[in-house]
């Protein structure tokens, strides 16, 4: 797999986008003609049609999301804490970068570029984060699935909203399902068939009855035996979204659907 590294310094940028792919943006940039199109328009142009108009769009090569840690990071590098870093860090969020992976990625940089430096993004990142719960457009940003519409059909099973997106499923394809933080699914049973969890992208939990619950994090896959009193969902602070099929499907398939996950229950999670 290719890796690219790049360091970029630029001033306070100017973003139109249109959209693509669930998790890309095209860029267009217009902030270097803006500022400096008369005084210098080949950095200008360089700055727009260059750096932004080509090198951010190759979002096939490397996401939006990495990209700007990338970015953030190089800016910590060069001890730049002004304002372009604070766009970058604004920029970073929007583009589905956690809280968490923010502050995992800086404390990571520290041992390489300086402690103080750390410090110094850091104060200007708690105020980007102010919490870690991701906006729906946040958390789309961070998944290459579809969050898809509301899942009003199912709702009254569910405590919390949650979104579902078929992927021709009338084939018997996966069915994505994403769970906003909090939500959850009542405590189920399936009939005549197997249920398989993958989990794509954020946090959450699977628990059967009379077991410890697992934790749901990307690539985690889980086989539900027919059968089997189970539920899951996505955690309190974190957006969850998984695949789900069924698997040795026999005639007349069900799902029975029982009692909530009591709130007792559900916060003895973390």
């Amino acid at each position: 797999m290719k890796k690219v590294i790049s360091f970029v310094v630029t001033g306070i940028l100017t973003l139109s986008v249109m959209a693509q792919q669930p998790n890309q943006k095209q860029i267009t940039q217009t902030a270097g003609r803006d500022a400096l199109g008369t005084f210098a328009p080949e950095f200008a142009r360089a700055n727009d049609d260059i750096l932004f108009g080509e090198v951010w769009n190759r979002q096939d090569e490397l996401s939006l999301h990495d990209r700007s840690i990338i970015t953030v990071l190089s800016l910590m590098a060069s001890g730049i804490t002004d304002s372009s870093l604070t766009y970058h860090l604004q920029n970073a969020k929007a583009n589905g970068v956690t809280r968490e992976e923010m502050a995992e990625a800086i404390t990571h940089a520290a041992f390489y570029v300086g402690w103080p430096k750390a410090w110094a993004v850091f104060r200007m990142a708690k105020d980007v984060w102010p919490t870690d719960i991701q906006t729906r457009e946040e958390f789309q940003m961070s998944t290459p699935y579809p969050i898809g519409e509301p899942n009003t059909a199912y709702a009254k099973y569910f405590i919390g909203n949650s979104y579902l997106a078929p992927m021709a499923s009338e084939s018997g394809a996966p069915v994505n399902v994403t769970f906003e933080p909090g939500c959850r699914n009542n405590w189920h049973v399936h009939h005549n068939a197997n249920q398989v969890l993958i989990c794509v992208a954020g946090r959450g939990w699977y628990q059967e009855e009379g077991k410890e619950p697992v934790e749901l994090k990307p690539g985690v896959t889980v086989v539900i035996p027919e059968g089997v009193k189970h539920w899951h969902g996505a955690a309190r602070n974190s957006w969850m979204q998984h695949l789900t099929y069924n698997a040795n499907a026999g005639k007349n398939a069900t799902n029975e659907w029982l009692e909530p996950v009591t709130d007792e229950e559900y916060n003895k999670l973390k």
